[in-house]
């Protein structure tokens, strides 16, 4: 797996994964980090070639592969918060989740194994390097995995503009779930059936919703607030 960009390659080589081969420009070389990788000097154009993408930076690495963590495992966690994503297809809104995700100290982010985002190259980038050091697990049945989080005495809240319960009138304390949707339809209506309650953020402004990953940040460190600071 090649991952590009200065933070994705600097968390990659910080993180788990073997790194095998890291390329950068000519002045991104000279950098003191880069160069004690001892990085292969290759063209912008090269780069871009091997990334997929221009936005590189001047810096790709292949990586060994993503691996995604097991789904119980988080649940066995102390009082964790955990993310969970219903469909949510965008990399670039997965990226921005699983950062803001790792910044507040969540125990990991599940995702379905069908219809949602994977964790690719943009996802990485789009996190900023995030994604090797926060947990993500794919479930079969994100609503089965719901209802295994309860019976582990998890409360599940999922994120729905058409609630009546506000985000901030609820308890965050203990092991919780914040579900959030896909971009378009938010939760599907099983999904919905299975938390415990739906909060909703008050919109002021003029535009109807606030997109999935600002959604994220605002449930993630109203849950975080609940806990004393480590």
């Amino acid at each position: 797996m090649i991952v590009y960009g200065r933070n994705p390659v600097a968390e990659a080589v910080r993180g788990p994964r073997t790194v095998s081969q890291v390329w950068a420009t000519k002045n991104a070389a000279r950098e003191a980090w880069l160069s004690a990788l001892d990085p292969s000097v290759a063209s912008a154009d090269e780069i871009e070639r091997r990334s997929g993408s221009a936005a590189h930076q001047g810096v790709c690495a292949e990586v060994s592969a993503f691996i995604y963590r097991d789904p119980q495992r988080l649940l066995s966690l102390p009082a964790p918060v955990i993310v969970a994503l219903d469909q949510v297809q965008d990399p670039q809104n997965l990226g921005a989740i699983c950062r803001t995700a790792e910044c507040a100290g969540a125990a990991g982010v599940v995702l379905p194994e069908r219809r949602s985002a994977e964790v690719t190259a943009a996802v990485c980038k789009a996190s900023a390097g995030a994604v090797e050091h926060l947990p993500v697990a794919r479930v079969r049945n994100l609503s089965d995995f719901l209802r295994d989080a309860k019976s582990a005495g998890m409360w599940c809240y999922g994120a729905d503009s058409r609630a009546s319960l506000a985000y901030d009138r609820v308890d965050y304390a203990g092991g919780v779930v914040l579900v959030l949707g896909s971009e378009g339809r938010g939760l599907r209506p099983r999904v919905a059936t299975a938390c415990d309650a739906l909060v909703v953020i008050p919109i002021r402004g003029a535009i109807e919703s606030l997109g999935v990953s600002a959604a994220a940040a605002v449930l993630l460190y109203a849950a975080v607030r609940a806990r004393p600071a480590a």
